[in-house]
């Protein structure tokens, strides 16, 4: 493998000063402007006590400048998901300090500015604890994984070695943050490693990727969730530059795979990994005329896999573990036939999703895959969720010593779902879904609480976190009025400090229906504009002035009774709030909302 992919001795003094790092929109960042930035958070750290600091910069020139100082400094740094209040909270337990976007209380740490020199970075000691990362949530809650600067190396020469021929020197665009370990290796630690210029910009929405995309050759380094959302948009990146796609997250589903090639040009390589174990194997799946598609895993350079037959989960032996112990994974798998030795192997589903429900042993992949197999759901995900039996007779206050388990079921229905849903009601659907599973499984298995979605929540990584579903059961219910509604029932499937992605249901006898038009009711422009300021005040702290609109368009109109998707995000270096409206029908509106004084 390369010898000099070697994240000890970054940011690398090799690089001519003029050499381009990285883009701020059509901003070139120099080598030697990227070092004055890497400088002045050394500089700044080295005069703060402590050795643990949380950092979350949206910038990924600037993450990357304060990630390189504070290990220059000789600090360990932490990487949260997000900066909202329950996350925040949990670091002030764990950290000495904060850099970046956090909130102003908890007096995050700036680059010293007018820095004029930087001193030849230092190689760091390899075996340095230098990070910590958190699994993503998706089976539980969150949970602290430390990283030696030796397991990043490592893992760095793994990407090159594999597809650095591929890559060449292609720019780096992302969907993905780098706040998790896939986004942080493959935004951050790989490109700068090997000389690829990276961009500042995530392009969380379908519509960011199109004004990113450079007129040089690119990457895209996405997720299943992200990619999905694609083929929706009303603006479509130009691909005529585009090298190569990267997916990870969880495993790309066969019509997403091909919807992302018919539509990028180009069929996404797979990486399977974990916060825990980092890279463990990739597939290209093909579609071969008359061969069935072949979805194994084929694993990376250096990492052992064997199958425990005990538990029929995959264990792996890896330089980008800690040590050269067998780590046994909670991924069950099933090895190819007639290899010697086997090596390519196929994943089952999840072991640690087998869960005790009145002593029945219940898998919830199971019961996902049923509710799969009807054509009215799309997408579906299940969890046992802990509610309060009974409240106590002698108390206001709820008691929470005795709690029931049920099974709670999130769907995102098809077409004939969603008609399901809307002509004949939600009992309806639930019945038939039910019906789906009930010639399989315990009948204490059927789920007992049901959600059904435009779109399964995800965060910033494409993630659908167990405590972003559990909060869909918990949120309250909106007060039950005796007035004409003049808002939708909201419920919140995604928020970090920058976006924000809201359920929507219309109300059928909502006030604004009211004369627009008596014969075929429809909501008004001017109320879905409103809607979105007034939730992006809710959520964001916004300018007070508004100034103008920008892109506004309206697609396809909104009847009672239906159920949207509003996607916000806050853009607060030009005092923007994009805003689109969306179904399982396609957009129905999208468009920007600029604030300040007019000019």
């Amino acid at each position: 493998m390369p010898d000099f992919i070697d994240v000890t001795a970054l940011p690398p003094a090799a690089r001519a000063d003029s050499d381009v790092i990285g883009w701020r929109g059509d901003d070139a960042v120099t080598h030697t402007r990227f070092t004055l930035e890497t400088e002045g958070w050394r500089q700044q750290l080295l005069r703060h006590p402590g050795t643990r600091f949380a950092l979350y910069l949206q910038d990924t020139i600037a993450f990357a400048a304060a990630l390189f100082g504070a290990w220059q400094a000789g600090k360990t740094i932490y990487l949260p998901s997000d900066t909202l209040a329950e996350t925040c909270k949990a670091l002030t337990l764990e950290v000495d300090g904060f850099i970046g976007d956090f909130d102003a209380a908890l007096q995050p740490l700036q680059p010293l500015p007018a820095v004029d020199k930087a001193q030849s970075p230092q190689r760091l000691d390899a075996d340095a604890p230098a990070l910590v990362v958190y699994t993503s949530g998706s089976t539980g809650t969150a949970q602290a994984i430390p990283k030696k600067l030796s397991q990043l190396s490592t893992e760095v020469a793994t990407l090159e070695a594999l597809f650095g021929a591929r890559a060449g020197s292609a720019d780096i665009v992302s969907t993905v943050s780098h706040q998790h370990i896939y986004g942080l290796l493959f935004k951050v630690l790989w490109p700068l490693a090997a000389g690829r210029a990276i961009h500042a910009r995530s392009a969380f929405f379908p519509e960011d990727l199109a004004a990113i995309v450079p007129q040089r050759p690119w990457l895209l380094l996405s997720s299943p969730a992200h990619l999905k959302r694609l083929p929706d948009s009303p603006v479509q990146p130009d691909v005529s530059r585009l090298q190569a796609i990267f997916s990870s997250g969880g495993p790309l589903l066969p019509d997403v795979a091909v919807a992302t090639r018919q539509l990028l040009g180009h069929r996404p390589i797979e990486i399977y990994g974990s916060s825990e174990t980092g890279g463990i194997a990739w597939r290209q799946p093909q579609e071969l005329a008359g061969a069935a598609r072949d979805d194994s895993w084929q694993p990376m350079p250096r990492v052992e896999v064997r199958l425990n037959s005990e538990h029929d989960c995959l264990e792996v032996r890896s330089p980008h573990l800690p040590d050269d112990q067998w780590l046994r994974m909670a991924d069950r798998v099933e090895f190819s036939s007639g290899q010697k030795p086997a090596q390519n192997f196929y994943l089952r589903g999840r072991a640690d999703r087998i869960v005790k429900l009145e002593e029945k042993r219940i898998s919830l992949d199971q019961i996902e895959r049923l509710l799969l197999t009807s054509p009215l759901a799309a997408e579906a995900r299940v969890l046992v969720h802990q509610e309060p039996s009974s409240l106590s007779s002698s108390s206001s206050s709820l008691s929470l010593s005795s709690r029931r388990e049920r099974i709670a079921a999130f769907v995102v229905p098809t077409a004939a779902g969603r008609a399901v849903l809307e002509q004949q009601g939600k009992l309806a659907l639930n019945t038939q879904l039910r019906t789906v599973l009930a010639g399989a499984i315990e009948s204490v298995a059927l789920p007992r609480l049901w959600r059904y979605l435009d779109a399964l929540p995800a965060n910033t990584q494409g993630k659908t976190t167990v405590a972003a579903l559990t909060a869909l059961l918990e949120q309250a219910s909106a007060p039950i009025s005796k007035k004409r509604p003049l808002w939708p029932e909201q419920t919140v499937l995604q928020r970090d400090d920058r976006s924000v992605t809201l359920q929507l249901r219309v109300p059928p006898d909502l006030l604004y229906f009211d004369g627009h038009f008596p014969a075929t009711p429809i909501l008004p422009g001017v109320v879905q504009v409103d809607w979105a300021l007034a939730l992006g005040q809710q959520y964001f702290d916004l300018p007070a002035h508004f100034r103008t609109l920008q892109a506004l368009k309206f697609q396809r109109v909104v009847t009672p009774g239906a159920t949207l998707t509003l996607e916000l995000e806050n853009d607060t270096q030009k005092n923007a709030l994009a805003f689109r409206l969306h179904s399982a029908n396609g957009q129905h509106a999208s468009g920007r909302i600029l604030f300040g004084e007019a000019a």
